[in-house]
């Protein structure tokens, strides 16, 4: 790796047990009026009521915007910014799963600049500022609340796009805890599943050519920042996933997991993601699952597909799972195939319901995601990609290891 780092994050980031009750002093170093921004069950949970209520006591005009959903439909889009523009809001807060703040950051986006949403589909093609934002996370898993990137679903493909630029950094990022006990079981393994994808993915991504003009992209790929961060994530999130899933009430696991997130997300964040997102994009959109089941599912075919370019990167990796686990080091690639089972992950994508015939279709919607694609540490085309999807529809990752594809 070149001497090159760089990292990009919010203004001002806030970790720890009881800090929800800040976000009322920070939104008021902004204005009198807010737009708050959650979907309603978070909006019946306590810990939205202490945010709601640190609002209130700074004396400011809250409209609330509880309309959120997972996968961010553009209808849901349209009524936030309609919600914004009713009320030309200073500030949005965002107290929710990574949808939820997806949701505001580009209702951010088109409170100040004219639409349609999908203008702004081309990476860092988001022309300036937007309104501010303020970020709350309730789940450990995907990092938006610190990241460049929004993911909605675009209604002309049906799938998940994202749209880039580092104007939807958050300005403040309140990562409490406490906000997350609430989440269920099942969503608490999805969403810390994908924040180990975000992690590995980021310390494994492609290093981009040394030029100045890599300080205009959005995500430049492993560099020194990124990578130190990304390596302590997956020591924590290993260290307390299963706990979190299996014990959700236990605080102490909850802090390790949003604290792993939080690191990763500020990883890939600058690093990006790379062949894992890029395919769950496809797979999502044909199955119905969720974001993380995908990432999750296909990560250890990933790896093992970029072995032959991250040899001393999965080293590593390893030793940072084994920190985290208490174990002797072991192969990454069978190390995260077994957290996932552990946490109730399908093994194969076909349990998933998916057919050998529909693999080439997925291959060649994922291999058109650029911003992922190019970021993989090896070339991938439709074969590799193709590749990578059989393996994991047999369950297997050790396909991959005897590919002849070109490292």
């Amino acid at each position: 790796m070149s001497d090159f780092a760089l990292l990009r994050a919010p203004s001002q980031v806030l970790f720890g047990t009881g800090l929800a009750e800040a976000a009322g002093g920070i939104a008021a170093g902004y204005g009198r009026r807010v737009l708050l921004c959650t979907d309603a069950t978070i909006a019946a949970t306590g810990g939205f009521a202490t945010v709601a209520g640190a609002l209130e006591a700074a004396g400011l005009e809250v409209t609330l915007f509880d309309g959120g959903t997972v996968d961010v439909p553009m209808e849901v889009v349209e009524a936030a910014v309609d919600a914004g523009r009713a009320t030309e809001p200073d500030v949005i807060v965002a107290v929710g799963g990574g949808s939820v703040i997806d949701l505001a950051k580009v209702t951010a986006v088109l409170l100040r600049h004219p639409g349609p949403l999908s203008r702004y589909y081309a990476v860092g093609s988001v022309p300036g500022p937007t309104v501010p934002l303020v970020a709350l996370p309730t789940t450990a898993g995907t990092g938006s609340e610190v990241t460049p990137v929004s993911v909605i679903t675009d209604p002309e493909s049906g799938m998940k796009v994202g749209v880039a630029s580092t104007h939807l950094i958050p300005r403040h990022a309140i990562c409490d805890p406490l906000l997350t006990v609430d989440c269920p079981p099942e969503v608490t393994a999805h969403a810390g599943i994908d924040a180990l994808s975000h992690a590995i993915e980021a310390a494994m991504a492609a290093e981009a050519p040394l030029t100045p003009a890599i300080v205009d992209r959005v995500q430049v790929g492993r560099n020194r920042l990124s990578d130190g961060l990304a390596i302590i994530a997956v020591r924590h999130l290993a260290r307390n996933l299963v706990r979190a899933v299996e014990h959700g009430d236990d605080v102490a696991a909850r802090s390790g997991m949003l604290y792993g997130s939080l690191l990763a997300g500020v990883a890939f964040g600058s690093a990006g993601v790379s062949a894992a997102h890029a395919l769950q994009f496809a797979i999502g959109a044909a199955t119905g699952t969720s974001h993380g089941l995908g990432t999750g599912l296909m990560l250890p075919y990933v790896m093992e597909f970029n072995r032959p370019a991250r040899v001393g990167v999965l080293a590593e990796i390893a030793a940072a799972l084994a920190d985290g686990l208490g174990t002797e080091t072991a192969d990454p690639v069978g190390v995260v195939r077994a957290l996932g089972a552990r946490i109730g992950l399908p093994r194969s994508l076909a349990e998933l319901d998916l057919r050998l015939e529909d693999l080439p279709r997925l291959a060649r919607e994922s291999v058109g995601i650029k911003r992922l694609i190019d970021n993989n540490p090896r070339p991938l085309d439709v074969a590799a990609l193709e590749a990578i999807l059989t393996a994991a529809w047999h369950g297997d990752p050790a396909m991959l290891a005897e590919s002849t594809i070109p490292a």
